[in-house]
């Protein structure tokens, strides 16, 4: 480090103060005399110097917002003339450093200060770490001369070998600040004057180095950008001289759906994706097929609603009116939607509403026989919910492409119905709802229900890739609602990803309610007739839902009251009837005939179906829901026919084996029974199942075949009023089935008053509703003994009577569509 020898000489100068600027020792810098301050100082100094020998001498003190620095620099006026614009001026040379003191008087109207000199040595020669800092100065320096092209300056540089002077030389600088020079100024010291002024010389090189860096990125991303937009003119220009000479009309194509998908709000990989295609496009020429494939994936990305979502209504209250109030019944629908709206507010309310990338979607499977309100419980849900609603068709669907989607390649390719259907709905949380799902087939072509086991699983269907589309799809935030009328038919591992919720029918109440609020005034205005105009009373209401109809849901009853609507209308329109009028029961024969369905109790007891022995009722349960199957037993004769067991019907094999077991146990049991079993060896029994065009399968006719047969050896007739349900083992033991609601409604329906089913079924009386289980007697047994004593009207005489099986009337209907009848 070199000394600082400084010798103090007293020096009393006029000031010339320098606003924002700072003069070093050694710079030769012009000013302006036509600011008064600076003509002040230098009139002052002129005049002393007329009575002192040398050139006028003034102190240059930088001032900085007021106040003026502890340093001025003592400077000559070297020339005073007119500067290059005209301006008076001088021209005035820094000598040295100047330690200011107190102010003093002198001549003129300048600010005069006494003042101490500060001399300036270094050590010569200069020590080794001082060259060495002499010598990166002078490199940054003419680095950055270089730079700006001052290659005479370099010169002039590279000859400064003073130590104080090289330091001084950078208040020339004009990347310094105002501080950075008074620094510089204050600093007395040579050597940390030098290593200052090189280290500020570095920082701006540094940051020099950096601006250089960041413009070179930006001017070369703008020369791409001018390039590509030069091109891209110059191939719009060559196609369309193309589209000319081909005699097409002139248009928009890449540069549109380049333009649109950057101004659409697309996902991050979706724009990826589609700017590729776009790419793609740009390079293909119109004759290309590939071109017409990429417009129409570009079309179908840019109408899908990535970011599209309804708020919910978490009005709980409120959706659960409304479902009130668009269906009657359906209690477990309605309560399962209402806790799925409740979780859901939860959720949101303590900002839970994605979890991993998944929101709180819901799938539900609706299970129940036809017509009774499972598509239109989709339309109330996403109106409860306040979402978009879209139906999805799927019944008769065999190819797997109609849910997952074509590949791109193939001509004519679409999305499939799940994108479609989110396309459709415009949002990306609808209700969708999977309509027949367990009409879904396979082929060749593959399996649906096997695509559909990820659209419905919800901890994979936030990632769901469509086959066409290629960028993965959130389905997490769907609500799914499927409908089934078989639940059987629906694969098992696609119903273990969907909640079960059975509608098993409405009860002869529900239906009436039905009617009279949603049925009737629909049809009302389909046959264009005022409410006040036609009036359909209660008791019609429930004489149509009885009588002219027998089903678990309402559809039949719907038809009925418009056929009973539009014979009023055409009476009318010919005159035949005034308006108002009330439909009575009493009108119901007279306007649409007798009716269809008259319940076993109200027929005589000579025309029912049980009034001879061998006959039982017995309850199954179909694709239609749940309804009446009897049982009709007979005997060969001993002569004619040959001994075993025949069976007819249409049974499947679990019903014939029912059959056997009933046989069996009543021939190692009959005794205990006192029943003639004797004739069950020598003679064929025939068990037979009216409605035989229909299929029927199941154990749960086990005690029915027991009771019919018990009933033809014994000659006591089966209640009419009964009607049973079980499995029968071979020990007599009645063991649980399925289907006990559907089946007790049935009963209702039907006019059956006892019913008998297996005391393991006892809990499945929950379900049935409060008004059902009211008007019927349930007896729950565990014995088939106590069914033939329930069932067995008493015995007449003593003698059996062997009643040969006639026939019994138009038998029930099974199904109207022809399926499975199940036990």
């Amino acid at each position: 480090m070199a000394a600082e020898s400084a010798a103090f000489t007293p020096l009393t100068l006029p000031v010339l103060p320098l606003d924002d600027e700072v003069v070093l020792p050694g710079m030769v810098v012009p000013l302006d005399l036509s600011d008064a301050e600076v003509r002040a100082a230098v009139e002052a100094a002129q005049a002393a110097a007329r009575s002192e020998p040398g050139k006028p001498r003034v102190l240059l003190v930088p001032r900085i917002d007021g106040t003026h620095a502890a340093t001025g620099v003592l400077g000559t006026v070297e020339q005073v003339g007119r500067l290059a614009d005209g301006d008076p001026g001088a021209l005035i040379r820094g000598r040295g450093r100047v330690r200011i003191g107190a102010g003093t008087t002198g001549p003129g109207a300048a600010l005069w200060v006494e003042g101490t000199r500060v001399d300036e040595t270094v050590p010569d020669p200069l020590p080794g770490q001082v060259a060495e800092l002499v010598k990166e100065y002078k490199a940054l320096a003419t680095a950055w001369l270089r730079k700006r092209g001052a290659w005479q300056v370099v010169d002039r540089v590279q000859a400064i070998d003073d130590v104080s002077a090289l330091a001084d030389n950078s208040g020339y600088s004009p990347f310094l600040s105002t501080e950075q020079k008074v620094e510089l100024l204050e600093t007395t010291d040579p050597v940390a004057r030098l290593k200052l002024a090189t280290q500020q010389l570095r920082d701006h090189l540094a940051e020099q180095d950096v601006a250089e860096t960041i413009a070179k990125d930006v001017q070369e991303g703008v020369d791409k950008q001018q390039r590509e937009f030069l091109l891209r003119r110059q191939l719009e220009a060559v196609r369309k001289e193309l589209r000319e000479i081909n005699g097409e009309q002139d248009g928009e194509e890449s540069d549109d759906y380049r333009a649109r998908v950057e101004a659409a709000d697309l996902p991050e990989k979706v724009r990826e994706a589609a700017l590729k295609e776009v790419d793609k496009l740009e390079r293909s020429s119109d004759q290309s097929p590939e071109g017409s494939w990429i417009r129409t994936w570009l079309d179908t990305v840019l109408e899908m609603p990535w970011n599209e979502r309804t708020e919910d209504a978490y009005d709980i209250r409120g959706a659960q009116s409304v479902l009130d109030a668009e269906h009657a019944g359906l209690e477990d629908v309605k309560e399962r939607i209402t806790e799925y709206l409740a979780v859901r507010k939860r959720r949101g309310d303590r900002g839970l509403g994605v979890v991993g990338g998944r929101r709180g979607g819901a799938v539900l499977a609706l299970v129940g026989p036809p017509g009774v309100g499972k598509t239109s419980l989709g339309e109330s849900v996403a109106h409860a919910m306040g979402r978009k609603f879209v139906r999805v068709a799927l019944g008769g669907v065999r190819d797997e492409a109609e849910i997952r989607g074509h590949r791109r390649t193939y001509v004519g390719a679409l999305p499939g119905r799940i994108v479609r259907a989110i396309k459709e709905a415009g949002s990306m949380n609808p209700v969708v709802l999977l309509d027949e799902i367990d009409k879904v087939g396979s082929d060749f072509r593959g399996d649906p229900a096997a695509a559909l086991l990820e659209v419905l699983d919800p901890a994979q269907n936030h990632t769901f890739r469509d086959h066409y589309l290629e960028v993965e799809l959130d389905l997490s935030d769907v609500v799914f609602l499927a409908t089934a009328n078989v639940l059987e038919a629906i694969p098992e591992a696609l119903l273990d990803r969907m909640e079960l919720v059975r509608l098993d029918g409405y009860t002869e109440d529900e239906k009436v309610v039905i009617a009279r609020d949603h049925l009737l005034p629909r049809q009302l205005e389909r046959a264009g007739l005022d409410t006040d105009e036609v009036t359909v009373d209660e008791g019609a209401l429930r004489k149509l839902a009885g009588e002219y109809t027998r089903e678990a849901g309402v559809r039949t009853l719907e038809r009925s009251i418009a056929r009973l609507l539009r014979k009023v209308a055409a009476q009318h329109e010919l005159g035949e009837r005034e308006l108002p009028f009330t439909v009575t029961d009493a009108d119901l024969r007279g306007l649409i005939g007798r009716p269809h369905h008259v319940p076993e109790s109200a027929q005589d007891p000579a025309e029912r179906r049980t009034a001879v022995p061998g006959v039982a009722t017995g309850l199954a349960v179909t694709g239609a829901g749940g309804d009446v199957l009897y049982v009709e037993a007979s005997l060969a004769d001993p002569e004619t026919g040959a001994a075993g067991l025949t069976l007819t019907g249409q049974l499947g094999d679990v019903m014939k084996e029912s059959a056997q077991i009933a046989l069996s146990f009543l021939r190692s049991h009959g005794a205990e029974l006192e029943l003639p079993v004797g004739d069950l060896k020598d003679r064929g029994a025939h068990i037979h199942f009216p409605a035989g065009a229909v299929p029927k399968d199941g154990p749960s006719a086990g005690v029915t075949m027991t009771t019919a047969l018990a009933s033809l050896l014994s000659g006591r007739l089966v209640r009419t009023d009964v009607a049973m349900t079980g499995e029968v083992s071979l020990t007599g033991r009645v063991l649980p089935i399925g289907g006990v609601k559907q089946k007790l409604l049935a009963a209702h329906r039907a006019g059956i008053t006892t019913v008998i089913i297996p005391k393991r079924n006892e809990p499945d009386l929950d379900d049935v509703p409060a008004q059902v289980l009211d008007k019927l007697d349930v007896h729950a047994v565990t014995d088939v003994r106590q069914v033939l004593e329930l069932a067995l009207a008493p015995a007449t005489n003593g003698a059996q009577r062997e009643v040969p099986v006639a026939a019994m009337g138009v038998p029930p209907r099974l199904s109207a569509l022809g399926e499975d009848a199940t036990g």
